[in-house]
């Protein structure tokens, strides 16, 4: 844990750091998803938990479903890698949702004021994560996908977050 973890972001690119660093800490979420096939949305509470790791170079997060029942029972639904790329000047993500399967590669930036996220899905589908209305105290996250490689978006995936 201790290689893995960091205290905080390293100094080569404060500012540039802060744009995932924000974000460190645990946070409650009120997660709704979109059933493709059925049409019917679903809701769950989640925890989401992001650190610097990597010596600070980089910003990771776990998601996981409390079980209703046991406090102590937990999902680990997957997580997310977030390094700096200062050749691009852009963020490189990775998602490993290892519950589900799903694993997807994102470019990161600054967008108005949160973070827009581009890439594509394991079906090869794109996809745009944002994350917006970012305060020290909450975000709002939007899961959009393409089915006409990026004409249309439709959203899969709302998550409204609180800092714990």
């Amino acid at each position: 844990m201790n290689a893995l973890l960091a205290a905080g972001p390293q100094s080569a690119h404060p500012d540039r750091m802060r744009l995932f660093g924000q974000l460190v800490g645990t946070w409650n979420v009120t997660n709704r998803l979109l059933d493709e096939s059925t049409g019917e949305w679903s809701e769950a509470s989640l925890v989401w938990t992001f650190a610097y790791v990597l010596d600070g170079r980089a910003v990771q997060d776990v998601l996981v479903r409390p079980d209703a029942h046991d406090p102590d029972t937990r999902t680990a639904l997957g997580t997310t890698v977030r390094v700096y790329d200062p050749q691009l000047g852009v963020w490189r993500v990775n998602w490993f949702g290892t519950a589900s399967g799903d694993y997807c590669t994102l470019v990161a930036s600054g967008h108005r004021d949160g973070i827009r996220q581009d890439g594509t899905q394991t079906d090869g589908r794109p996809i745009r994560w944002n994350f917006s209305a970012t305060t020290a105290d909450s975000f709002a996250w939007d899961g959009w996908v393409s089915n006409d490689e990026g004409a249309t978006w439709w959203l899969e995936q709302h998550m409204d977050a609180v800092r714990a």
